[in-house]
């Protein structure tokens, strides 16, 4: 089961990496073309790609560390690296989208007359379609490996994508004697950097502290109940390490069992729990009713 695990997140290694050399090479890309077609919008949308390459290698460090087994100082392992990972790079991309945004503002006060060349439209357009299949790539296989820094990723794939559209508009409107649209257009695609930033950094660190999604623990609930042997569970309490579930439930059985058959339950319950939800490790503790 451990190893398993392991063998999922070096495979979601290669997710990142795609994300990576994507991100270089539209970064780059789009850079170039803002600053000789003149459009605002693409150099902010270049920004934001250059913070995505910070961001994603972040996961794949954080995915690395996450692999390195348990230790002295580490008795339950690295598994949460890469959310650390991600709360790093959350505080990066705020920065540049607050700094995208001033930029972009700056450039409205200015009054920008000129609009950009036709070429920054294309470019935008290109990148669109890039990231919405890095996206399709990546939601597949954080799906097929159930890890959330891998979904995490792809979201911000998408997000991309989104944004590259954005900029398309904002850049065909300047066409049409709106040049102020382009520079607009920018403000709202560091509006975007900063609410992907922040909705990173909310999962992370509600995952750091333990938090967990009440619908997922009542989901244990029900399936340790349908067992049969289960009279009732006191208590059950859920986390996540990493993309790992671990799982803590007290169970109320009969109470004339002898000891063997109480723990045949419980094993029954560790065992369906990671069948029905993958879930990485339970602790069943068992009391008379």
């Amino acid at each position: 089961m451990e190893q398993q695990k392991y063998n999922d997140i070096k495979l979601g290694e290669r997710g990142a990496i795609i994300s990576i050399i994507a991100y270089i090479c539209l970064s780059s890309l789009k850079l170039i073309i803002g600053y000789i077609a003149g459009s605002d919008a693409l150099r902010a949308d270049g920004l934001n790609n250059a913070t995505d390459i910070v961001a994603s290698i972040a996961v794949l460090i954080g995915l690395k560390l996450s692999r390195k087994p348990a230790d002295q100082d580490h008795p339950y392992g690295h598994w949460k690296s890469e959310t650390v990972a991600s709360m790093v790079a959350s505080f990066i991309m705020m920065a540049v989208g607050i700094q995208v945004l001033y930029d972009a503002v700056s450039s409205v006060f200015e009054g920008k007359q000129e609009s950009p060349d036709l070429i920054a439209a294309m470019t935008g357009l290109f990148s669109a379609l890039v990231m919405y299949f890095v996206y399709r790539y990546n939601k597949k296989l954080a799906t097929k490996i159930k890890s959330h820094a891998v979904m995490a990723a792809a979201k911000d794939n998408l997000s991309d994508a989104w944004v590259s559209i954005g900029t398309v508009i904002g850049i065909l409107g300047a066409q049409v004697y709106l040049p102020w649209l382009d520079p607009l257009t920018a403000i709202i695609v560091g509006l975007l950097i900063c609410k992907t930033a922040w909705d990173i950094f909310r999962d992370a660190s509600h995952q750091l502290t333990d938090g967990i999604n009440e619908k997922e623990v009542e989901s244990f609930k029900e399936t340790v109940m349908d067992i049969y042997g289960v009279k009732g569970v006191r208590n059950i309490k859920a986390r996540y390490y990493g993309s790992n579930a671990v799982v803590d439930v007290v169970i109320l059985v009969n109470s004339n069992l002898d000891i063997r058959d109480a723990h045949e339950i419980s094993t029954k319950v560790e065992n369906e729990l990671i069948r029905k939800h993958d879930v990485y490790d339970v602790h069943v503790h068992v009391e008379p009713n």
